[in-house]
C-alpha cells in the first residue's frame, strides 16, 4: 500500500498541479469516469515533472478521487463535479496536524481498536503482539531507542482488532507520530521500566479477552504521555518559531 503522511501536498509543483486538475473537472474538460491523459502528456501540458505528475496522481487515488485500473489506465472517481472540485478543495487545504493533535487521535483510535482486538485476537494475533512486546523489551533494556518497537506493538494490536478501516488510519498516522516522537524526544522521557509494565498489562488483558481492562490499561498507559504533550506544548510551538 502507498503511504502518505498528514502534511497535504510537498511541493509547491505538486499543489500547481492538482489546482490545474481541479480545472480541468471543473470545467469538464475531465469529466467524472473519463480516463486521464497520460503522466507525460499532463507533464508537458502543466509545464512540471512526471515524478510530481506521479505523485498527485497516488495520493489522489489514495483519497479515492481517482481509480487506476490495471492495463486500462487512471480514471477520474464516479462523482460529480461539485463533490469532486470540494474534495480538491478540502485536500489542498489541508494542514500538518501538531502533536497533540496527533496523540489525541491516536489514543480515540486504539481505545477502539484495544477493545476490539481483546474480542477477536486470534493466537496467532496474540503471538504477534507478544513477539513485538519482547522486542521492546529487549531494546529498553538495553537502553536503546524503542520508538519504532513501541509503535510496532501498537500495530500488532490494531492488527488483532480485525478492522481494516481502523488499521489503516493507525499506518496512516504512525509515521507521523514516529518523526515527531524524534523531533521532541519523547522517548527520553517515555522510555523506562514503568512502560514495560504498561505495555505487558495491556497484552495480558488482550490475552485475558477481556475488552474493558484492556481499555483501562491503555487509558492509564497514555496518560503519561498526554500529560507529557500538555506540559511541553509551549516548549514545542517555541522550536517551530526557532527553526
Amino acid at each position: 500500500m502507498q503511504e502518505f503522511g498528514l502534511n497535504g501536498f510537498k511541493s509547491s509543483e505538486e499543489e500547481e498541479i492538482i489546482k490545474k486538475l481541479k480545472d480541468l473537472i471543473t470545467s469538464q474538460k475531465l469529466k467524472p469516469g473519463d480516463r486521464l491523459p497520460s503522466e507525460r502528456k499532463l507533464s508537458e501540458e502543466f509545464g512540471v515533472s512526471r515524478g510530481n505528475v506521479r505523485e498527485v496522481i497516488q495520493k489522489l487515488e489514495f483519497y479515492g478521487l481517482l481509480k487506476t485500473l490495471p492495463q486500462s489506465g487512471t480514471f477520474v472517481a464516479n462523482l460529480g463535479v461539485p463533490a469532486l472540485s470540494g474534495m480538491i478543495t478540502d485536500i489542498l487545504q489541508l494542514k500538518k496536524p501538531d502533536f497533540k493533535s496527533l496523540v489525541e487521535s491516536r489514543i480515540m483510535l486504539e481505545m477502539q481498536v484495544v477493545a476490539l482486538a481483546a474480542e477477536r485476537r486470534t493466537e496467532q494475533h496474540l503471538e504477534n503482539i507478544e513477539e513485538a512486546l519482547l522486542a521492546y523489551k529487549a531494546k529498553v533494556e538495553s537502553n536503546e531507542d524503542a520508538v519504532e518497537e513501541d509503535l510496532m506493538f501498537h500495530l500488532k494490536i490494531s492488527e488483532a482488532s480485525g478492522n481494516p478501516v481502523l488499521n489503516t488510519l493507525m499506518l496512516i498516522i504512525t509515521p507521523e507520530i514516529i518523526a515527531n516522537f524524534e523531533k521532541y524526544h519523547v522517548c527520553t522521557k517515555s522510555m523506562t521500566g514503568d512502560n514495560i509494565i504498561e505495555h505487558q498489562q495491556i497484552y495480558e488483558a488482550i490475552k485475558e479477552k477481556n475488552p474493558e481492562k484492556a481499555k483501562r490499561e491503555l487509558q492509564f498507559h497514555f496518560k503519561t504521555l498526554y500529560e507529557y504533550c500538555n506540559k511541553t506544548d509551549t516548549l514545542m510551538n517555541l522550536n517551530e518559531s526557532i527553526f
